[in-house]
């Protein structure tokens, strides 16, 4: 029939689009209401645990009895764990109509994992504006993402962080110190070079893509610039989409000197002249080095005009208890 009528074949396709896009909405819509049961029953453990104070009383004990006796009943999806976060889920978020219709299950399983609900906002909105998977989601929680972005702000930008997640409207938005490369699986004390650091960048991507933040669009490694009849390369070429900028990447195996910081802005100065065209704005340099000196960052710095940034990168997860320790030295000293 399609040879005889190709308007049939259209027509064929057009279903096709129609039940997928209905598959789609079901998904989301028992998603929705599975997120509002479990907020429910939330709410159901904690006006028990008030009118009997089985908490005081009992504690976990009431949770495993709870896990048995549902799991027996109604199947899987009750483990203690499930339970004292679905607990936790209505404690954390008491109006049920501020949960996201986005979100899933697992998203909130995860979110919920961090006890600090500055840090709770934060994930919950970036999770939502940025469409991560869980798996997405679990990568930046463990990469401390918000205490990176928290760390160099004061109280107000924190506190903004957390209400609005990462709002990206200048080249300083875009910046985090440390990056952390520990999808690149490089021992720590493996003598690596540049080239090799590269190329294992290109080769995850997507992960690096993840990991620099929203709107980056890869261009190019190794962007010759010719001058005077000197080649001279610039290691990773992106596009930020929302900035309307280049942004340069240059690796550095050790610590950044002041030749790096120079050399990058010799780049900067290239591609505003030669690369940018119409509508685009001035572009954006990062040298990325595994130390850094700050107070010769500074004197190199000094007086450049182009946005000319250096930060460190880390081939392992950073210190949690550490991380948290400073952040809350740094709400205490703004208080």
């Amino acid at each position: 029939m399609n040879e005889v009528n190709p308007k049939y074949s259209i027509f064929i396709n057009e279903i096709g689009i129609l039940l997928q896009k209905g598959r789609e909405q079901a998904a989301k819509s028992t998603n929705t209401i599975l997120v509002h049961t479990y907020w429910l029953i939330g709410r159901h453990i904690v006006e028990f645990e008030q009118r009997g104070k089985e908490k005081a009383t009992y504690g976990s004990f009431l949770f495993e009895q709870m896990s048995k006796d549902l799991t027996e009943r109604y199947g899987k999806g009750f483990s203690r764990s499930n339970l004292l976060y679905m607990r936790k889920f209505y404690l954390v978020f008491p109006k049920g109509e501020t949960l996201s219709n986005v979100l899933s299950w697992s998203h909130y399983f995860e979110i919920l994992k961090a006890e600090d609900n500055l840090e709770i906002n934060f994930y919950l909105k970036q999770s939502e504006k940025e469409n991560w998977s869980v798996r997405e989601l679990k990568r930046q929680m463990k990469s401390m993402l918000f205490h990176r972005l928290a760390l160099s702000k004061d109280k107000k930008e924190i506190l903004k962080l957390s209400e609005q997640g990462q709002e990206i409207q200048k080249a300083e938005d875009i910046l985090k110190d440390p990056y952390v490369l520990e999808f690149l699986n490089i021992p720590q004390h493996h003598q690596y070079l540049e080239s090799e650091l590269e190329e294992k960048l290109i080769s995850n991507l997507q992960i690096f893509l993840l990991e620099l933040g929203k709107g980056f669009t890869f261009e190019k490694r190794q962007h010759r610039i010719s001058i005077s009849g000197k080649h001279l390369y610039v290691d990773l070429v992106f596009y930020h989409r929302i900035l309307k900028c280049f942004v340069l990447i240059d690796l550095k195996r050790g610590e950044v000197t002041h030749q790096d910081i120079g050399q990058m802005n010799l780049y900067l100065n290239y591609f505003k002249k030669e690369i940018n065209t119409t509508g685009d704005n001035e572009p954006i340099g990062i040298v990325l080095g595994a130390y850094k000196d700050q107070i010769l960052v500074e004197y190199a710095t000094e007086n450049i005009s182009n946005q000319l940034f250096v930060s460190k990168y880390q081939l392992y997860l950073p210190n949690k208890k550490q991380l948290e320790t400073e952040l809350t030295k740094l709400l205490e000293n703004e208080e």
